[in-house]
């Protein structure tokens, strides 16, 4: 399948009621759009980052009540799993879009990647553009604006990186759903590549120097 762009019917699957009619509905309708962009971003970003970037499809294998509020692809440097490491998303809650650079709960990177925004916070706060958002939950659809935030909120994240067992970072952007750059494969494709690049500078800090 190629990837032709997201309609409401995929988001509208987040409102369907029910964890089994949910997952029935993600997997027929969403699912094969996030394999098709797996696949097809999975050359750049292998040469972006200068190792093979595997893709890994959401399955919400561990849920047995609550449906999934949003589901996503991602790719990571391991074929085994990408939840322990530094790695990209995109994917969908009912209201957008998101295409992001995460390091969630499970990484034992959390620490280096704060160590290192603590250090190069000046030129991260240049580097990345002011209307990407940042957020600790990546369970919620809620996140700041980096044009909203200022040094005292970086701190904040850096201290509950390195302090919080459970704390993660995520940092990217939104496409709302009515947007006409959701439906349009070609220029959403194009701009997720374009976030990716900008975001590369921050998968870069989440892996301790040789």
């Amino acid at each position: 399948m190629t990837f032709s762009g997201f309609t409401a019917k995929d988001f509208d699957v987040f409102e369907i009621p029910g964890l089994e009619p949910r997952m029935e509905m993600l997997i027929q309708q969403v699912r094969p759009k996030l394999e098709a962009i797996g696949q097809e971003l999975s050359p750049f970003l292998t040469e972006l980052c200068g190792e093979t970037m595997h893709v890994h499809v959401a399955k919400h294998a561990r849920r047995k009540v609550n449906p999934p509020r949003d589901t996503w692809v991602a790719w990571a440097a391991s074929k085994r799993g990408y939840k322990a490491l530094p790695h990209f998303e995109v994917g969908l809650f009912a209201s957008h879009i998101f295409v992001i650079f995460a390091v969630i709960y499970e990484s034992p990177n959390k620490i280096t990647f704060a160590q290192a925004l603590e250090a190069n916070l000046s030129d991260v706060r240049f580097s990345i553009p002011d209307h990407f958002y940042w957020s600790m939950d990546h369970m919620a659809p809620e996140g700041t604006v980096q044009q909203q935030m200022d040094t005292k909120d970086f701190q904040t994240i850096i201290n509950k990186l390195q302090q919080v067992k459970k704390a993660e970072i995520m940092c990217g952007v939104r496409i709302d759903r009515d947007d006409p750059l959701a439906g349009d494969e070609t220029a959403l494709l194009q701009t997720v590549r374009s976030a990716f690049t900008s975001l590369l500078p921050l998968y870069r800090m989440a892996f301790p120097k040789e």
